[in-house]
Order: C-alpha cells, then sequence, then structure tokens
C-alpha cells in the first residue's frame, strides 16, 4: 500500500526537530510519534470507506478496488497541489489536519445516514468523501516534508518518515478487523481517530505557535473540531440507532459487529428478522417455508440419516429441522462466525424460534471456514462434545459459549468423516469470500465428504430473479460428478428461491414426512420440483476459483431489481 498520512507537526525554532548523531530526543521521539498516528489514521479512512462500502453495495472485491484506487488517486492530486503552498505552511499543515479529522472522521457516520435516508446517494457521497479525504492526505506529506527538511538531512528526513508511515499503516491494517470494527464499530472507529487526528493537530499548535500569526483562531478551531467529534462520539449509539431502525423499517432488537460481518436482528410486522450486511436471511413469519423446503427433501429421501452436516446456518434454524428425524445421531454444524453461533444459543427470544437446537446434545458447532473444514477431512465431531474452547471471537456483554460450540480442531488425524445428508446453506455469493464455496473446488470436496448413498442439498438464490446463477450453481455441481435434482418454493420475503439437491445416486421421492411440518406435505412436494417457462434451464458455464463467474452473474442479474 502507498504512504498514506505523514506528520502532524514539525520543528519550531525552540524545538529543533533532528535526530543528533548522539541519539534521538524526547522531540525527535514526539515528532516521529505523531508520523505513526497520522499515517494510521489515513489508512484507516480508507479501510472504512471499503468496509462501508462492500456492507452497502456487495463484491468486496471490487468495491475495495476501487476504494483504494480511488483514494490513492486523490493522494496524487493532493500531491501536485502541495506546490502552490510556498507560505505559513505549519498554517496550511494544520488547517488540512483538522479537515482530515472532521472529514474522515465523521465518514463512516455520514455513510451510514446517507444510506438510510438517502440510498441513491450513497455511491456519489462515498467517493466524494474517498476523493477529498485523499485529497488532503496527499498535501499531508509533501507539506511535513518541506517543514521538516529546516532541521533534518534529506536522506534521514525520508527513512524516518517513511519507517514510521509504514509502521502506522500496519499496525491500523492488523487492529481494523481483529480490534477496532468487533469492538467499537464502524462509527465510533472512525470518531476515534478523527480524535486522534485533531489532537495532533492541537500539539502542532502548541508546537509552532512563535511561527503561526492567528494563534487565537488556531486554537479556536482545534477546540471546536474536538468538541464536535467529542460529541458525535459520546451519541454515537444513537447515531447507529438512528440510521438503522430508519434502513430496517423495524425496531432494532440486537446489533453486533463481529470480524466477519454485521448482525442485526429487528422485530416488526414480520416478526423478528435477520440481517448480515444488511441482507435479509430470514423472517419470523415464513422462515419454517425455506427451512422445510431446503431440509426434508434430502433428509426424508435418505429413510434413515444417522449423520447429518450443516454448512453456515449458524441461527440454527436447518438444525431444528434435521433433529426432527429421530433417526439423526449427531449434528455437525459448521460456521464461520462464533457470534453467530454464540447469539443463537444463548439469546432468550431467538433460541425460542429454533427450538434451542443449537444446545441440543445431539449437536456439535465447529466455528471455523467451511472450504478449510472439507479440505481437512476430519470433522472432530465423533460425539457430542465433552467440553468447550471459548470461540475465536464473541458479542460483547453476552456469556460465554455454552457446550457444543467450538473451534476446529488442529491437526486432526485419521479417515475423512462422511455423512448421510449435507446441508448447505451458505448466503447468496455477493462476493468473492463467499463465492468460493460455490465453485466446483468446494463441490469436489464435499462430494468425498458425502456417504455414498448420501444426499447434499445446496440453498442456490432465486431461479425467477437470478436465473443464470441458479443454473450456474447446477452446472457447477454436476461438473464434479454428482446427480442434481434442483426444486423451488415460494417464501414471501425472498420470492421464488431455488435448492439444489446433489447425490451419486438418482434422487427418490419420499413417501413420508415428518408430522409437524407447518408447509410441506407429500402431495405437494412433487410440485417443487417442476419448472415453469421462466425458469427452465438455460446454458451456464462452470464456477471456479480461477473465475468467480457466479459473483458477476449474480451482481449482473440482481442488480436489475
Amino acid at each position: 500500500m502507498a504512504a498514506q498520512t505523514r506528520l502532524s507537526s514539525s520543528p519550531s525554532p525552540l524545538a529543533p526537530a533532528a535526530i543528533a548523531p548522539g541519539g534521538a530526543r524526547p522531540i525527535d521521539i514526539a515528532l516521529l510519534a505523531s508520523v505513526f498516528v497520522v499515517a494510521a489514521c489515513g489508512l484507516l479512512y480508507e479501510l472504512a470507506a471499503g468496509a462501508l462500502a462492500s456492507y452497502v453495495l456487495g463484491d468486496s472485491v471490487l468495491q475495495f478496488s476501487t476504494i483504494i484506487g480511488t483514494y490513492l488517486f486523490a493522494m496524487g492530486v493532493g500531491s501536485w497541489l502541495s506546490r502552490y503552498f510556498e507560505r505559513q505552511l505549519p498554517a496550511h499543515f494544520l488547517r488540512i489536519e483538522l479537515l482530515v479529522a472532521l472529514i474522515g472522521g465523521l465518514l463512516p457516520a455520514t455513510l451510514f445516514l446517507a444510506n438510510a435516508y438517502a440510498p441513491g446517494a450513497f455511491r456519489f457521497l462515498l467517493y466524494g468523501m474517498v476523493l477529498v479525504v485523499g485529497t488532503l492526505v496527499g498535501l499531508e506529506i509533501p507539506l511535513v516534508m518541506r517543514i521538516l527538511k529546516r532541521n533534518v538531512a534529506l536522506k534521514d528526513l525520508v527513512s524516518q518518515v517513511l519507517t514510521f508511515d509504514y509502521l502506522g499503516a500496519l499496525a491500523v491494517s492488523l487492529a481494523f478487523p481483529l480490534l477496532l470494527v468487533p469492538q467499537l464499530g464502524l462509527i465510533r472507529t472512525g470518531l476515534l481517530f478523527g480524535l486522534m487526528n485533531a489532537l495532533v493537530a492541537l500539539w502542532a499548535v502548541w508546537l509552532f505557535r512563535w511561527e503561526l500569526r492567528r494563534l487565537r483562531a488556531h486554537v479556536a478551531a482545534c477546540v471546536m473540531v474536538l468538541g464536535l467529534l467529542l460529541a458525535a462520539l459520546v451519541g454515537a449509539e444513537k447515531i447507529t440507532t438512528f440510521a438503522e431502525d430508519k434502513f430496517y423499517q423495524d425496531s432494532i432488537v440486537f446489533t453486533a459487529a463481529s470480524p466477519y460481518q454485521r448482525i442485526v436482528v429487528t422485530n416488526g410486522k414480520l416478526g423478528h428478522r435477520l440481517f448480515l450486511n444488511g441482507n435479509l436471511q430470514f423472517a419470523e413469519r415464513d422462515e419454517y417455508r425455506y427451512h422445510e423446503a431446503l431440509v426434508h427433501p434430502a433428509m426424508a429421501a435418505h429413510g434413515a440419516p444417522k449423520k447429518v452436516a450443516v454448512l453456515g446456518g449458524g441461527d440454527g434454524m436447518a438444525v431444528r429441522e434435521i433433529l426432527k428425524y429421530p433417526s439423526v445421531e449427531s449434528v455437525t454444524l459448521v460456521e464461520l462466525d462464533p457470534a453467530m453461533t454464540q447469539l443463537f444459543s444463548q439469546h432468550e427470544t431467538l433460541t425460542r424460534l429454533n427450538g434451542g437446537a443449537l444446545n441440543n446434545p445431539k449437536v456439535r458447532v465447529v466455528n471455523t471456514d467451511a472450504f478449510q473444514w472439507l479440505q481437512d477431512g476430519q470433522s472432530s465431531a465423533a460425539g457430542p462434545p465433552q467440553g468447550a474452547s471459548a470461540p475465536r471471537a464473541g458479542i460483547a456483554g453476552a456469556p460465554p459459549p455454552g457446550p457444543g460450540s467450538e473451534p476446529r480442531a488442529a491437526g486432526s488425524v485419521g479417515a475423512p468423516d462422511t455423512f448421510d445428508v449435507i446441508v448447505v446453506d451458505f448466503p447468496d455469493p455477493t462476493n468473492f469470500s463467499i463465492g468460493k464455496l460455490y465453485t466446483n473446488s468446494f463441490y469436489a470436496l464435499l462430494e468425498q465428504r458425502l456417504a455414498a448413498s448420501g444426499y447434499a442439498v445446496v440453498q442456490t438464490t432465486s431461479p425467477l430473479v437470478a436465473r443464470q446463477s441458479f443454473w450456474t450453481v447446477v452446472q457447477t455441481i454436476e461438473s464434479v460428478g454428482l446427480r442434481t435434482t434442483p426444486y423451488h418454493a415460494h417464501v414471501p420475503s425472498f420470492g421464488e428461491w431455488g435448492f439444489v439437491i446433489a447425490s451419486r445416486r438418482p434422487w427418490r421421492l419420499p413417501e413420508a414426512l415428518p408430522g409437524e411440518l407447518r408447509f410441506l406435505s407429500a402431495d405437494t412436494l412433487p410440485l417443487l420440483f417442476d419448472f415453469p417457462l421462466d425458469m427452465a434451464r438455460v446454458p451456464a458455464e462452470v464456477n471456479r476459483l480461477s473465475n468467480q463467474a457466479l459473483v458477476h452473474t449474480y451482481e449482473r442479474e440482481w442488480g436489475k431489481h
């Protein structure tokens, strides 16, 4: 990554900043520390913009690529404009630093509100703010270097500034996904780093106090920006709630930001609804339609499944349906995000929705990437867990995980576990990290974990809205040698929704279904396998890791709606 943001201060006539041959003085260390802080702030605003773009617009690879490109271009523009700043360099630097603090610090909050109240303007505002912040950051670099060169030799100057610049970038690049977003959220994180920029500016006012012509005005500007950012930080929770209530149109029951996604649970006319990164995952009013259609055609066709795996589906709804079969001896739930399984195993209302499925002694929760789990071969799920380890991440304020939840065991050995039924319940392929779970590489691994007489079932987006995407998944599964039996069901919250059964043997229509179902029956089940003309099969290419064609097709088809 190119250099981000740099120094906040430079030597005054009373405090030369050159590093003397005998070693660094306190003022020197302070100056280099400010380089570190400002670099970290600049990179954070870039990361925050990319994360928000991926949340709202999808396709994280595209969004991060365009945000980074736009940001670096703007930095180049700022560097070019710096030639027109000739006098009062410390004063110009202070003004730029305060503007970066104000615009960059408020960037996440502004974009959250724009997405809720003016979604059509989100993209314009996103790239507009990225351009402005990038330009200001680009102005900082040459200004700081020109201020410092009064007391530091050029070779030492470049070496010192770039060293601490890159160290600051490294620190924030690690802290952003692992600490800042999970613990503070995007809005608080942006405001916190805006405050850091403003504090650096205030410190620079003191450092250059003998050079500034309008000292009181600079102090007042610093205090005003600090006050505004502090007020926003105190009200960050209200800002988030205000924006989300408008966006989701329902009261917010629960929110959490994990290292993998933002989790929001609402309650309204449709009952409780789950959103991941703003995308609806289920609505209480009709989720039974989706989960019955997902689980029972494969489970009932098998006859007497004993070992079942669920990939994704951290809400436990699919597990709830699986446990309706008395023959089931063990269920292994593989869910990437521990925050999801922790929430749906401990939250009173949500455990009621899944019937306490994740706390059933037959269920083992493995928090890891499903692709990696298939590659490892061994599920570490030979039976109910004897103990539990803490998951890699949790939900703030939630109690520790209960029995049945543990991270993936490392170094598993032995023959690969196979399963009678594998239920694949991933989110739609909105980005490449999810798209890999719809590739022929993934299905080849899945085939190895499927018992000879077993069935796998895959949720497969809408065959009506995303017809090409649906049949791409079918074609991809067939490319690894598995038979496919596609079908669909109407789920009011989603519309017409598709599924695919994959197996080595032909799928057979089950003679009976569990008695307590609300949607499916033996009489109506055959109707799910009839495709009208507007959903009939169309030619499709195989989705591979090397091309991720499905992600592009999905974005094109759903982008029309």
